[in-house]
């Protein structure tokens, strides 16, 4: 009974030491902005991923990825990508007492949706999740209990992953200091702008090929 649940939680680890652009935010809001707005963004993600995996087992990602819908989903995600990391790049950083503060705080919905968005452009976690949900599909067959055991290991070891990221991330951010801290902002907003690029330029050459 316990197997497919276990192979979800061996899953849910792989995907956990995935270094896409939502792994570099997690770190970095963690830090910067503390472990309440780090878990916010951590929740975006466990919605998106719980969003992207319905959809691969329903078939959407079919539609996604026909034709011109290729292109202009890949477009979006990477401006998307683009954007964040632009922002990121430039965003001032002061540092104040013990705490590490930033100039225009978000709400509580910005965060849950960053998260949702940065992990729903990525077109690896997508790649990924059709694997997955080809290969579990084929092996414990379709509309089981054995399939909703392993998503709800694998979400749950995501989840569960990310809020150690995010309490790691806070618990070390009294060491660091502004040169230190400038140059996360840096790398996680090239890190996002590469990402978006990436994705365009793939999106483009698969789209030409098609052509």
């Amino acid at each position: 009974m316990f197997h497919p649940l276990l192979e979800g939680i061996v899953i849910g680890f792989t995907i956990a030491v995935l270094m896409g652009p939502a792994f570099f935010s997690l770190i970095q809001t963690s830090v910067y902005r503390g472990l309440y707005s780090g878990l916010l963004l951590a929740l975006g993600i466990f919605f998106s991923d719980a969003v992207l995996l319905l959809l691969c087992y329903l078939g959407a990602s079919q539609i996604i990825y026909e034709g011109q819908n290729s292109l202009v989903f890949g477009m979006i995600g990477g401006t998307i990508l683009i954007i964040y990391g632009i922002v990121t790049f430039r965003r001032k950083v002061h540092l104040n007492g013990e705490f590490i503060q930033q100039v225009n705080k978000p709400g509580p919905i910005t965060y849950i949706l960053k998260g949702f968005f940065l992990n729903f452009a990525n077109p690896f976690i997508w790649i990924f999740w059709m694997g997955v949900v080809v290969g579990v599909t084929s092996n414990f067959g379709v509309n089981t209990t054995s399939i909703y055991l392993f998503f709800t290991g694998i979400l749950v070891t995501t989840f569960s992953t990310d809020f150690l990221k995010c309490f790691i991330s806070h618990k070390i951010k009294q060491y660091l200091n502004p040169k230190v801290l400038a140059t996360i902002n840096h790398l996680v907003g090239l890190t996002l702008i590469i990402f978006g690029i990436v994705l365009i330029i793939r999106v483009l050459i698969n789209f030409a090929g098609l052509s």
